[in-house]
């Protein structure tokens, strides 16, 4: 692009950032049906590597969509660049030595992939928030489902709007089998030799 002149070989190196945080940075990205529980384990997630003195960024769909989202609806083409923004902020954070988590449905194998291209391969952990449909409606923590049948809610995920579900995660998590507690811990003991900081 003409008049573009990136500075990205002179800034501080993402290792020397590192260095000073003591961990090493990635992106954990939670995929899943609304309802089946990603924000919710974000936030378990996040408090748990904070008690074991790790620094970190949520970064949750319905937030975003209050600020650097929130001019985007819920086509296909919004979605897309809904993914793509995050994916783009989740590489500034990753760049910067801090583990970033995402929370959002994410409902293409081509959304996921572009965010994998965004971030990079070697930073982008995929998590699969995995949840029985009819779990994940009964739950409707946001009555997002009532108002989906009730005809309120258009492009709706799982209903009228489709979900590809994932076959290459690098982890998938069972909230409607196991608890919150236990699918955390399952996702530091996959990520914790990627974190740790050794010298």
């Amino acid at each position: 692009m003409e008049n573009i002149y990136p500075i990205f070989d002179i800034t501080l190196s993402r290792e020397a950032k590192e260095d000073v945080l003591g961990q090493r940075s990635i992106a954990i990205w939670l995929i899943g049906l609304s309802g089946s529980g990603k924000s919710t384990l974000a936030k378990n997630l996040e408090s748990r590597l904070h008690t074991e003195g790790y620094f970190t960024k949520i970064l949750d769909g319905d937030n975003l969509r209050t600020g650097i989202n929130k001019n985007l609806g819920f086509q296909d083409a919004d979605r897309m660049e809904n993914v793509r923004r995050v994916a783009e902020v989740a590489k500034l954070f990753v760049n910067n030595g801090i583990i970033t988590i995402t929370s959002l449905i994410c409902p293409t194998k081509k959304m996921r992939e572009m965010a994998k291209a965004i971030i990079g391969e070697s930073d982008y952990f995929e998590v699969f928030v995995d949840c029985d449909f009819e779990e994940c409606e009964k739950r409707d923590p946001k009555g997002l489902y009532q108002k989906a049948r009730n005809g309120d809610i258009k492009q709706f995920t799982g209903m009228d709007s489709v979900f590809e579900v994932p076959d290459n995660s690098q982890l998938t998590v069972r909230t409607d089998i196991d608890s919150i507690s236990k699918c955390t811990d399952l996702i530091i003991g996959n990520i914790i030799q990627h974190i740790r900081f050794e010298i």
